[in-house]
Formats: structure tokens, sequence, C-alpha cells
């Protein structure tokens, strides 16, 4: 059972996070966040090892909810209209 490994979890937080650093707009940082929860959890034996829908099901939840508020914070607002005031050719 490979999936019941807090390191495995842990590691792919940390893979999903470096990521993160390569990609704009936090596309990522919430999915590193739900397996960061999942990676906690099992490591505190929170009684969810043996379940793989149970751990995948805590991933998806916490991963939506953290990219919701992720994209909430610092997102793009409603009406906010990104304008140009140069052209990156003109010198």
């Amino acid at each position: 059972m490979w999936w019941a490994a807090w390191w495995i979890w842990g590691a792919l937080g940390v893979i999903l996070a470096i990521g993160e650093v390569v990609l704009p707009g936090f596309v990522l940082l919430g999915f590193a966040l739900g397996a960061g929860v999942v990676a906690g959890l099992l490591a505190l034996g929170a009684g969810v090892s043996g379940s793989l829908p149970l751990l995948l099901l805590i991933f998806a939840v916490v991963s939506l909810g953290s990219w919701l508020a992720l994209r909430r914070w610092a997102g793009v607002y409603r009406g906010q209209v990104k304008t140009f005031d140069r052209d990156i050719n003109e010198d």
C-alpha cells in the first residue's frame, strides 16, 4: 500500500510546491496544500491509512478549498481589467 506512506504524499506536496514556482497564478499551490494535509494526517495516524478512496477524497476537498481560497485572496477580482501603458518593443 504505497498510498498509505506519509512521505510519498509529502514528496508530492513538495514537488507540486516547486512546480508552483515555475507556473504563475497559484495553479499548483492548492494541490500542494492538499497533499501536505494528507501527509500530515497519515503521519499523525488519523485512521485514514487503509483507504485510498478516502485519502483521495480528502486530497480533493482540501485542494479545491485551498485553491478557491488562494484564488479569492490573490486572484483576479471582478471588474479588474489589465491595461498596458507601454509596448515592450518600443524604446
